[in-house]
């Protein structure tokens, strides 16, 4: 394949993605208030295109119009999910049947009072 080709292909791609995230993303900024939906940092103007929209079932295409598979998440917030579900994918999961993740049994603590006793 030339580059030439190839440059033709990703930069379509590019703006299909570009075209349809406009549309969703104009939805979502207009349906939610503008706050990352995990730490609740608020969002203006002029930090606004620091707000994603992230998809909760990973599907780029799945864009009700009530908004339903979105949640408005700062770009660090939304990184890490998809990193989470990255991990995910690749690893496993460890949940529980409840869909929560077990509680840690590790406590670094354990043995300190013991260890800061001065002979």
């Amino acid at each position: 394949m030339s580059d030439n080709k190839a440059y033709h292909i990703v930069a379509e791609a590019r703006r299909y993605k570009e075209e349809r995230e406009k549309g969703y993303r104009e939805q979502a900024l207009k349906l939610y208030p503008w706050i990352c939906g995990r730490c609740s940092r608020e969002f203006d103007h002029k930090n606004l295109r620091e707000l994603t929209v992230h998809h909760i079932n990973h599907d780029h295409d799945h864009n009700p119009p009530d908004g339903s598979n979105w949640e408005l998440l700062c770009l660090y917030c939304h990184d890490n999910e998809h990193q989470r579900f990255e991990e995910h994918v690749r690893y496993g999961g460890k949940a529980t049947s409840e869909g929560k993740a077990p509680a840690a049994t590790f406590n670094p603590f354990a043995d300190l009072k013991n260890l800061m006793k001065k002979d």
